[in-house]
């Protein structure tokens, strides 16, 4: 995709050209206000007051962290340890067990609830046993809806066929692989190494313990990856018949992430070179008869993701693109994020801090962000930008009761993409078109009331 112009109001704009302008660190989106604005003036106390104040009505949605892995993928960006031993993932569930029931004593009488979300890390580091005992913890104290979306991330390098059945045995119904890419030389560059084969032997085994819908992950960006070799990987994960794809792209933060400086920042590639994988990748894709839904996910037509999307009931969250339309989510375990509609609380990363806290019968809460109106009504236009790439700022403002007048200098700020053929826009209705779609991201930070240009260290949008 090298070379390839995009036809603009003003005539040809080169590649080059729309990544100097717009290829911007800016956040991913998955909440808003993002996590970097969160603060310490909401911990625990807050965050009881609003589990009382839930109306007992509505379901919920969990999301269970488990912050182990066996092996460092130099390339994560998520919250994990390292464990050579299973004691210290033994003594954590412990830890987890009695952070649930905390959490159920602040709520008012029993919840039920639509979707669950195990993530890491590597969840599925808990042995076979013990994730029947998290499930039988999690089905005692929360009414599990039958229809209940039951997903789990898993790396297949480090799972066992006992943890295959248990998976079954305890009703999860949508898996997530880590792939990333095929080729051994990227994969020894991120310290990933891992076969088709043993990825195809456990989407099969998953699929026979009724594990109905598998979903891998892939990503662009990472060292030495090449047009050529991302193709022939999503050749290859075709054969595993996938309902959905995530296509993510790299985010180089070693500011952040120490153990990315591992990565030989030489073997990265440049802006151009990392456009065109993630162009060449969304047609391969849709070559194969996957919808593209809003920036990085895929699904075949008849996955609950892309008929959501179809019907408008799409969502975004911290798990991504999701059909969870629960308004309160919480989360369990180090660094978990919960949202609930009063706004956001995260619980402590550290370990030792999260030991001291759940032993101490204390909700672990050390930051959040309590919603304004305001939030509530960027955070709307934000999320349909991101789904659907195109928001009506009229009817949103007469769901919030407001003027649409109140987004005249973010309307305003989005003169440049305009010109340049990437928004248009219509009285009130903002549409992204198909080249402004890399840039998405981009474009929401016109609405973002937080974000301040220059000063934030996110990574790039595309």
């Amino acid at each position: 995709m090298e070379g390839r112009a995009v036809l603009s109001n003003q005539g040809m704009i080169s590649n080059t050209e729309l990544l100097s302008r717009y290829d911007q660190r800016v956040p991913r989106y998955t909440s808003y206000p993002t996590a970097p604005h969160f603060h310490p003036g909401v911990q625990e106390a807050a965050y009881r007051r609003w589990l009382a104040e839930l109306d007992p009505g509505i379901p919920l949605s969990l999301y269970v962290h488990v912050p182990f892995c066996d092996s460092l993928c130099w390339f994560c960006g998520c919250h994990t340890k390292i464990v050579r031993r299973y004691a210290p993932v033994a003594t954590y569930l412990e830890l987890l067990l009695r952070e649930i029931g905390l959490v159920a004593d602040a709520l008012t009488g029993r919840r039920w609830v639509c979707h669950l979300h195990l993530g890491g890390g590597t969840p599925t580091m808990l042995a076979a046993a013990d994730l029947e005992r998290l499930f039988a913890a999690l089905r005692g104290t929360f009414d599990m809806d039958p229809d209940a979306d039951i997903a789990v991330e898993i790396d297949p390098r480090a799972l066992t066929h006992d943890s295959v059945a248990a998976l079954g045995r305890v009703g999860v119904n949508r898996a997530s692989l880590g792939l990333q890419d095929l080729d051994p030389r990227v994969q020894k560059a991120v310290n990933r190494v891992q076969s088709l084969e043993e990825t195809q032997d456990i989407a099969t085994a998953l699929r026979r313990a009724g594990v109905g819908s598998l979903n891998i992950d892939l990503m662009y960006g990472l060292p030495h990856q090449t047009i050529t070799g991302m193709r022939a990987t999503i050749d290859a994960v075709m054969g595993l018949a996938p309902e959905r794809v995530c296509l993510f792209g790299y985010a180089h933060v070693p500011w952040m992430k120490r153990h990315q400086r591992l990565i030989d920042e030489a073997a990265l590639p440049g802006p151009e070179d990392r456009f065109a994988q993630y162009m060449a990748a969304t047609e391969r894709l849709q070559e194969a008869g996957y919808v593209w839904i809003g920036l990085d996910h895929f699904a075949l037509p008849d996955d609950p993701l892309a008929v959501a999307l179809r019907e408008r009931r799409l969502h975004r969250n911290f798990q991504g693109y999701t059909t969870d339309e629960a308004s309160a989510r919480l989360g369990f375990g180090p660094s978990a994020i919960g949202g609930l509609p009063q706004g956001f609380v995260q619980n402590v990363t550290a370990m030792p801090a999260y030991r001291t806290a759940i032993e101490a019968g204390q909700l672990p809460v050390q930051r959040g962000l309590a919603l304004s109106d305001d939030d509530r009504l960027q955070s709307a236009v934000i999320e349909q930008l991101m789904c659907y790439l195109e928001v009506d700022l009229e009817a949103i403002c007469r769901r919030f009761g407001c003027s649409a007048d109140v987004f005249d200098d973010a309307v305003a700020g989005l003169a440049e993409p305009v010109a340049d053929g990437l928004v248009t826009i219509e009285g009130g209705m903002i549409r992204v078109s198909p080249q402004g779609r890399p840039f998405v991201r981009t474009i929401c930070a016109q609405f973002d009331g937080y974000l301040a240009p220059g000063t934030q260290r996110h990574a790039h949008a595309v």
